[in-house]
């Protein structure tokens, strides 16, 4: 039997996937790192704990499913996004902690860059935002100290992971276009954007095609010999590629900490004024294809806060079930902007809001109200991309929140639309560890059609929608 070896790297934790030579899921291994929270709200992660959370998780998963290592013939990556850090290319230590993409510090740097805003977005097809690694990686020049004159890297966690693993400076197309430095109509790191953020176009790493060989690695001794790393993808193009999106039209949304909603375009990129943004699914083949995307700061996270902050929930678990038992015809909406406002509104200044409580509102109500901001945020990014001409007939989804029944009937009936769950529920890792698999042989170029898939069929009329996202509207307005 052979194996497929693949790290997830996700915002709260590494997981380390194996699959076998069907493309089944043979066994994981998890290990969460910390999230590093100051009193401003900047959100940090140790890059040397996710390494070393990376190999540990590996050998985890080898102990925990009697693999036999010699088995493994390569490996891949899905990470985090939009997630940044610099490092000493000479020493391989970062100068300073990661900067998560859910954090906003670097939003001074794009104000002071506004005027740019058109220009970027005609280059890169992303709005002007501290969301994106470029703005970070500017704050970082510009705010650590005795960094002048060494030689550095600047990368997000898939490089990162690459080059503690290969000593190879290297990324893949679906990262790079997630930057706001790589111009995705020539296919290249744009040196004018480069030089708007203070950022070295030497820093930034050789961007490949996803499926190109970045490299070999024996994951520091815990392999007996060394493999190819054949697939990089960013998590949500690697959830993509895993539900069997690669045709225009087709989309899905990842339900995680935050979520994506991507569509894929096909081969020219779509260039949206509707507070969308295009992006590139991948390169593989020797083609890329073009998405459009809408990213959503909390969405899994909205629960976590209710179970942690709020203390209305012993699980996050128990959330589907408390909010089924609410009052249905409560009307208390929670708008999640606790680091700003993602798409489509872009407004990383605003604050969250609880707002049409009425004296019966309890405990279910708020639940009821957390949960559903999860399914009116995607509503509101899938009605963005409707502006744009996609005309979607189902949505794919994926992550951890998708096991919550109440919150996936919802989503259906918000929007109008089936939608399809897979049985599994790893499909950042799965995705990246198909592109490897083909890449390298094991497997076949159509097994990421394969999937059963549980469907959600929409249940309410569209006066019961319009009535629920009128006052949704109403909610996020009081924000705007």
């Amino acid at each position: 039997m052979k194996h497929i070896l693949s790290i997830d790297q996700s915002t709260s934790g590494t997981k380390a996937l194996l699959l076998d030579e069907t493309g089944a899921l043979a066994g994981r291994a998890d290990l969460p790192h910390r999230q590093i929270i100051n009193q401003q709200g900047w959100v940090s992660h140790d890059p040397m704990e996710i390494y070393q959370n990376t190999i540990m998780a590996t050998r985890n998963l080898l102990n925990s499913t009697g693999a036999d290592s010699t088995s493994i013939v390569a490996m891949s990556i899905s990470n985090q996004r939009e997630t940044a850090l610099i490092w000493d290319r000479d020493t391989g230590e970062p100068v300073a902690d990661a900067v998560v993409w859910q954090c906003g510090r670097a939003q001074p740097i794009c104000e002071r860059l506004e005027s740019h805003a058109e220009t970027i977005r005609q280059k890169t097809g992303l709005r002007l935002s501290p969301y994106f690694p470029a703005a970070k990686w500017a704050w970082i020049l510009e705010n650590t100290p005795d960094i002048s004159g060494r030689s550095l890297c600047a990368g997000t966690i898939d490089s990162w992971l690459v080059c503690k693993l290969t000593g190879q400076h290297k990324t893949d197309y679906s990262n790079a276009s997630r930057s706001q430095l790589f111009n995705i109509n020539t296919l290249t790191w744009d040196e004018s954007l480069c030089h708007l953020f203070g950022v070295d176009p030497h820093m930034l790493p050789e961007v490949c095609m996803s499926d190109s060989c970045f490299g070999e690695t024996n994951m520091d001794g815990v392999l007996p010999h060394k493999i190819p790393i054949y697939g990089v993808l960013g998590d949500s193009h690697g959830a993509l590629f895993g539900q069997g999106c690669v045709e225009p039209g087709m989309g899905k949304a990842t339900y995680g900490t935050g979520s994506s909603v991507m569509v894929n375009v096909g081969q020219r990129p779509v260039f949206s004024g509707n507070g969308v943004v295009t992006s590139l699914a991948w390169g593989m083949g020797g083609k890329v294809e073009y998405v459009l995307e809408g990213n959503i700061n909390y969405t899994g996270s909205v629960i976590k806060w209710v179970v942690d902050s709020l203390g209305l929930l012993s699980s996050s678990k128990e959330a589907g079930t408390v909010a089924a038992g609410a009052n249905p015809e409560d009307d208390t909406y929670l708008v999640p902007a606790f680091t700003g406002l993602g798409a489509p509104h872009w407004k990383s200044d605003a604050k969250a809001i609880l707002c049409g409580m009425s004296r019966s509102t309890g405990r279910a109500e708020i639940v009821k109200a957390a949960e559903e901001s999860i399914g009116y945020q995607i509503a509101d990014v899938i009605d963005a991309m409707r502006c744009e001409g996609v005309s979607l007939t189902e949505l794919r989804a994926d992550g951890g929140p998708t096991r919550d029944s109440y919150l996936m009937q919802f989503q259906a009936d918000i929007l109008g639309l089936s939608v399809a769950v897979p049985e599994r529920e790893e499909l950042s890792g799965i995705g990246a560890g198909y592109c490897a698999g083909i890449a390298c042989g094991l497997y076949p170029s159509d097994i990421n059609t394969r999937a059963e898939r549980v469907v959600y069929s929409p249940k309410k009329d569209k006066a019961w929608r319009e009535k629920r996202l009128d006052g949704w509207k109403n909610a996020v307005n009081m924000l705007l």
